[in-house]
């Protein structure tokens, strides 16, 4: 059993063969699939998709791209949506200086919002962090001294630093179809190097195909090249990476059902 722990299935790139990407995912392995949030305003759609699918699940929240579109989205608002049973997680939201769509401090006081959220809830939040590893980390810090919360950094591509001050914060790693890239050296040496309890993996459909797909559509089906390379990587077979995974995305995001009943 493998997990997509971060797709976008409401994107315009699924809209016409929603059904056949879930089955195909289903057909390889993949159990659970979170479709995550990056516009609050549009969470309706995440919403009917989650309950049209029994094995998909999705977040609330708003990625940095966004931030200034909805900077009246507060903690209590996304509290309030995450009580929804089918909401199992807060973000994506972070920090992304790489495209700089936004002021910084905007992209902070958002980003700030969701750890709220997600402290209050006890639900994980999603992270996004790119080309901001030093705010990234300030930040988490900062907010781990205020009280705890549960986070993955997810579609992990920044540098040794900031993955293991992470993972001593109690948080996750995500990794995606970047890892299969062969520029992807650094990635893979620290894969390696984490404490298994702490790895995820997921697709960021319908970005980021790894090989054999790259510079096709990505979709949830293809976490399992994912799965293969990081065994690869640590040494263990491509079940055990499946298991330890899994194991860790439950762990996590524990407000996702270990069995679920799917009608014939």
């Amino acid at each position: 059993m493998l997990v997509d722990s971060h797709c976008h299935l409401d994107f315009p790139d699924f809209a016409a063969e929603l059904d056949a990407i879930v089955a195909r995912a289903k057909a390889a392995g993949v159990a659970r699939l979170v479709t995550i949030s990056t516009r609050v305003k549009k969470h309706a759609q995440l919403i009917a998709i989650a309950e049209k699918f029994p094995e998909v699940f999705c977040s609330v929240g708003t990625h940095p791209h966004h931030a200034d579109e909805e900077m009246d989205i507060d903690a209590g608002a996304l509290i309030a949506i995450a009580q929804h049973p089918k909401v199992v997680a807060i973000g994506e939201a972070g920090l992304d200086y790489h495209y700089d769509t936004g002021p910084r401090e905007n992209q902070a006081k958002s980003f700030r919002q969701h750890i709220e959220a997600a402290r209050k809830t006890g639900l994980p939040l999603v992270i996004h962090a790119r080309d901001a590893d030093a705010d990234m980390a300030q930040i988490l810090k900062e907010e781990a001294a205020r009280g705890p919360f549960k986070a993955v950094l997810h579609c992990f591509t920044a540098g040794r630093e900031l993955a293991f001050t992470a993972v001593e914060l109690g948080h996750y790693i995500g990794f995606t179809g970047i890892l299969t890239f062969k520029n992807s050296e650094n990635l893979r040496q620290i894969a390696k190097d984490l404490p298994a309890d702490r790895l995820l993996i997921e697709t960021d459909s319908p970005y980021l195909a790894p090989v054999p797909y790259r510079g096709k559509r990505c979709e949830p089906a293809y976490v399992a090249e994912t799965a293969k390379m990081l065994a690869s990587v640590r040494g263990v077979s491509p079940a055990e990476i499946a298991r330890q995974t899994t194991e860790n995305f439950h762990r996590l995001f524990n407000k996702v059902p270990q069995a679920i009943e799917i009608a014939a």
